[in-house]
């Protein structure tokens, strides 16, 4: 039954790893694949992470199934991280939250559940997205539509248009919305934006499904949760997808969420319950490791204050690069104007680079970029920021 079968197109983020690890240049750079890097290049284990590990080491007893949603103080704690200590949703029970094997799992249990309880409803991605938001939505069988979010005239965010394209979507579709730390711009509604999306959402019928992977990485882990306690304010209802990949560097561990936001305790069980059908369908149950990291870390005061301090590192780290990567280039003598690099949040950014720029940065320098000219700002470092502005100098 193989001798016919084709080999598949290489993934165009991931695709683009397996050429980097493949180049021989010792002085190759990987702006492709969102995984954060330090000073020196490494993607290191959080302090914290480590401390909980020894903790589960010595505690654990069993190596049994989670429950098809997880352990219950996981998910308790994705609930406060994502809405705040003693907000109502969680006073009031109107929210549940299943433990998923990371973001992209959580975005593919919400997808089949909007496929098989919500026939016909299409959901709307912001024009440009995350390249696996269209393959993992249409591989569970939901149509995927755009609505406008850049201005690629100023390298900002057109709220003027993506409002009036929210206006065409019809009541009962969803609409994908990033938490923060848009993922591939780094461009974020403000506060009173994202009121404003909520009462347009509210008025519109539409079901909002949050994708929120940065939480942490643009001004801090309260400040992020701002937009979705504004949607929150005016919209009842929505789908909620979480990671702990970036802000506890638990890429390998799979650690994700989705939590769904209810009119009541009983609706959320309901939903919750469809929910669970999806997740015995896919995968049973959660993996454990990940999930008993964040509980321990979040749960213990010191460790959640030290976890704090670790992810504000990280987020200093990347504006320093944005930083430093606008004013290199300036030095270099580059007029093309990057400084709406340094407004932007989250480890990425919309470059501005062609594709035929990016290409020749590939092959002639060895730069690996995803050739939306998306580049990870956390891949940068202050060892490589010269040739790397020296080559787009070039390029351009």
């Amino acid at each position: 039954m193989f001798e016919n079968v084709q080999t598949a197109p290489a993934d165009p983020i991931l695709g683009l790893t397996e050429l980097f690890k493949a180049d021989p240049n010792p002085d190759k750079i990987n702006l492709s694949v969102g995984v954060y890097q330090d000073a020196t290049g490494k993607t290191p284990v959080l302090k914290t992470v480590k401390e909980a590990e020894k903790r589960i080491l010595e505690q654990e007893n069993s190596k049994g199934y989670l429950p098809m949603t997880g352990e219950p103080v996981y998910c308790a704690q994705v609930q406060e991280l994502l809405f705040g200590e003693g907000h109502e949703i969680i006073t009031s029970k109107r929210a549940a939250t299943a433990q998923c094997p990371g973001g992209t799992g959580a975005l593919r249990v919400a997808g089949d559940y909007l496929v098989k309880l919500h026939p016909g409803a299409k959901i709307w991605l912001s024009n440009p997205t995350w390249a696996n938001h269209n393959t993992i939505f249409e591989a569970a069988g939901l149509t995927c539509e755009k609505y406008s979010y850049r201005d690629p005239q100023t390298n900002g965010l057109d709220f003027t248009a993506m409002c009036e394209s929210i206006k065409t979507i019809p009541s009962g579709d969803i609409i994908l919305l990033h938490g923060c730390c848009h993922n591939p711009t780094g461009i974020d509604p403000t506060p009173e934006q994202w009121a404003q999306l909520g009462d347009l959402l509210a008025e519109r019928g539409i079901l909002p499904l949050v994708d929120f992977a940065y939480q942490g990485l643009a001004d801090g882990v309260e400040e992020d949760r701002a937009g979705l306690l504004e949607l929150t304010k005016k919209v009842k209802q929505m789908l909620i997808c979480s990671s702990f990949s970036k802000n506890f560097g638990l890429y390998r561990e799979r650690t994700g969420a989705l939590t769904v936001v209810a009119d009541n305790p009983d609706q959320a069980g309901t939903v919750m319950s469809q929910v669970k059908l999806r997740i015995r369908y896919n995968y049973s149950n959660p993996p454990s490791h990940g999930g008993q990291i964040v509980a321990v870390v979040l749960s213990d005061k010191q460790l959640r204050a030290q976890w704090l301090e670790e992810v504000a590192d990280i987020r200093n780290r990347i504006n320093e690069m944005r930083h430093l990567f606008v004013k290199t280039l300036k030095e270099k003598g580059v007029t093309q104007d990057f400084s709406s690099i340094i407004e932007q949040r989250g480890m990425f950014s919309f470059s501005g680079l062609t594709k035929e720029q990016v290409d020749r940065l590939r092959e002639e320098y060895s730069i690996y970029i995803v050739g939306s000219g998306r580049i990870n700002v956390a891949g940068m470092t202050p060892s490589n920021m010269d040739r790397l502005c020296e080559a787009i100098k070039a390029v351009l």
